[in-house]
C-alpha cells in the first residue's frame, strides 16, 4: 500500500536544528495530508504540524514561529524543518499520510528519535 521512509533524526544541543524527511511511495491517490506526530516519554502522541493536499498548514501551540512543515508535491515528501530547539522537543517523531478511497485511511513512518541536550 504505502511506505514512509524517514530521516534527519539525531542529537543536538539546545538552540540547535534538524530537518526532518518523509518520503511517500506506494499505491494511492494524490489528494493527501501530510503530518508529523512526536511523542516523548510518559507522554501521549501529539500532532506537531500538518499539510493539507491545498497546502494549508496547522501546529501545536508549544512549536510556532520554531517549526515549518513543507512538501514537495512532484516527490511525494513531507519536511520539518526545526529551529531553536529546546529539551523539551525531545521525542520519537512519526511521519504520518491519511488519504480517502472509499475510507478514510492512515500510515505511519516507524519514527525516528530527535534528542535535545542542554
Amino acid at each position: 500500500q504505502v511506505q514512509l521512509a524517514e530521516s534527519g533524526g539525531g542529537l543536538v544541543q539546545a538552540g540547535g536544528s534538524l530537518r526532518l524527511s518523509c518520503v511517500a511511495s506506494g499505491s494511492f491517490f494524490s489528494a493527501m495530508t501530510m503530518a508529523w506526530y512526536r511523542q516523548a516519554p510518559g507522554k501521549q502522541r501529539e500532532l506537531v504540524a500538518d499539510i493539507s493536499s491545498g497546502g494549508t498548514t496547522k501546529y501545536v501551540d508549544s512549536v510556532k514561529d520554531r517549526f515549518t512543515i513543507s512538501r514537495d508535491y512532484a516527490k511525494n515528501t513531507v519536511y520539518l524543518q526545526m529551529n531553536s530547539l529546546k529539551p523539551e522537543d525531545t521525542a520519537v517523531y512519526y511521519c504520518n499520510v491519511r488519504y480517502f478511497h472509499i475510507v478514510w485511511r492512515n500510515y505511519w513512518g516507524q519514527g525516528t528519535q530527535v534528542t535535545v541536550s542542554s
